[in-house]
């Protein structure tokens, strides 16, 4: 059997697993990666493209942002629509200059991947791992296989983030932890266009017939959305149909949406998912294995880089001055932020998606928040400020 010996074990080699190990390695600390799928798997998957403040701060802290800086677009706001008529959120006003970029998932997948290979670092990919054992002890272990071959890494700390079906979540004690989930009574339709955007920021939209998102990855390739309703078929949603609906649901006096030829479409389920605890032992777990929130927030992987910002800070403080403070408290540190964002993503979801009749009761109370936003310079800023990322010391106490 293969065995690696190093500090910290990371199972996954999403933005999570990666940022950690690369945040590790800045601080002295080892690191070893072990990834399920292959990279090519793993860079093709199209996930979230926004990037908050903290984000984008961390990585060029890090080094790992230069390709970020010249690709990557930066918003300074967001347009807000009801029944077609569109107001724009200034973020700079409301926050100190804070922003968000555009930049895909799979881009910071690729460029945190080119990095620690580089460097000479283990990175393992196929090979999943099989158990993790003894993380109630001084000397956990994960095991893995690679190839056909058994292997075993041997470590002082295991970090899993490995997702929401990984082993990570499955390997804590069930009685450790409570859940907490949301299933949303509608998916999303999202699309990838080789088509210039047609706005210069992103586009929230409600509409009678449903909910609508402008997104974008680059300038020639955009990213869009519509509300579909559960259980329903890619096949059902032609490629001419799709654009018909943006048009519909997008829609504003004097704007117009470009179409183009639509080379990926993709139907996700909304959920909001949590769980109480997100460590045992030696265990650690971060982003996606502990923590879904539905995209409408942009909070995914945000999310999951504000985990490993905090494991960071207790793995230091333990190797630098032998102190299990900051572990022993990061599942408390990392729900203030968790729960921040679920109720923001869940506030953006409930707002601008096709509930109930139009004109009922529910509609009338979103339009009412819609309403309030307009007129509401501190609503305004209230979302301004959760959707670019509330700095970690607003969560200090």
């Amino acid at each position: 059997m293969k065995t690696i010996r190093t500090q910290v074990g990371i199972i996954g080699a999403g933005p999570a697993g990666l940022t950690l190990a690369h945040w590790l390695r800045r601080q002295g600390i080892d690191a070893v990666i072990i990834e399920h799928r292959s990279r090519e798997y793993v860079q093709a998957r199209v996930r979230a493209g926004l990037l908050e403040q903290n984000t984008v701060d961390i990585l060029k802290a890090l080094g790992l942002a230069d390709r970020l800086i010249r690709e990557g677009h930066e918003h300074h706001g967001v347009y807000l629509s009801f029944d077609g008529e569109r107001i724009r959120v200034p973020f700079d006003a409301h926050t100190n200059g804070r922003h968000i970029t555009i930049y895909g998932q799979q881009e910071v997948v690729k460029d945190l991947t080119d990095a620690w290979q580089a460097a000479g670092e283990t990175l393992l990919f196929e090979a999943p791992a099989l158990a993790i054992e003894d993380f109630d002890t001084r000397h956990p272990k994960i095991y893995f296989e690679q190839a056909g071959e058994k292997g075993v890494i041997e470590c002082d700390f295991v970090a899993a983030c490995d997702g929401f079906h990984g082993l990570g979540r499955k390997t804590l004690p069930r009685h450790s932890y409570r859940e907490y989930a949301i299933t949303y009574p509608f998916s999303w339709l999202g699309i990838l266009a080789d088509v210039p955007p047609s706005s210069d920021e992103l586009v929230y939209a409600y509409h009678e017939r449903g909910f609508a998102l402008h997104s974008l990855r680059s300038a020639k390739v955009s990213r869009l959305y519509l509300q579909v309703e559960n259980g329903e078929s890619i096949d059902q949603w032609p490629d001419d149909r799709i654009w018909e609906e943006l048009s519909v649901r997008l829609g504003t006096p004097g704007w117009h949406l470009q179409s183009g030829p639509i080379f990926e479409k993709s139907i996700t389920p909304m959920r909001s998912f949590l769980i109480d605890n997100l460590q045992a032992g030696r265990l650690f777990l971060a982003g996606d294995a502990a923590h879904i929130v539905p995209p409408t927030g942009g909070k995914g992987l945000n999310l999951a880089i504000a985990d490993v910002k905090h494991l960071v800070d207790g793995l230091a403080d333990f190797y630098r001055n032998g102190s299990c403070t900051g572990l022993e408290l990061y599942t408390q540190t990392a729900l203030r932020r968790v729960w921040r964002a679920q109720e923001f993503s869940n506030f953006m979801t409930t707002l601008f998606h096709k509930q109930d009749e139009h004109g009922s009761f529910q509609y009338r109370l979103q339009r009412a928040r819609f309403d309030y936003i307009r007129t509401s310079e501190a609503y305004a800023a209230t979302i301004a400020e959760n959707y670019v990322g509330l700095p970690f010391s607003a969560f200090d106490h």
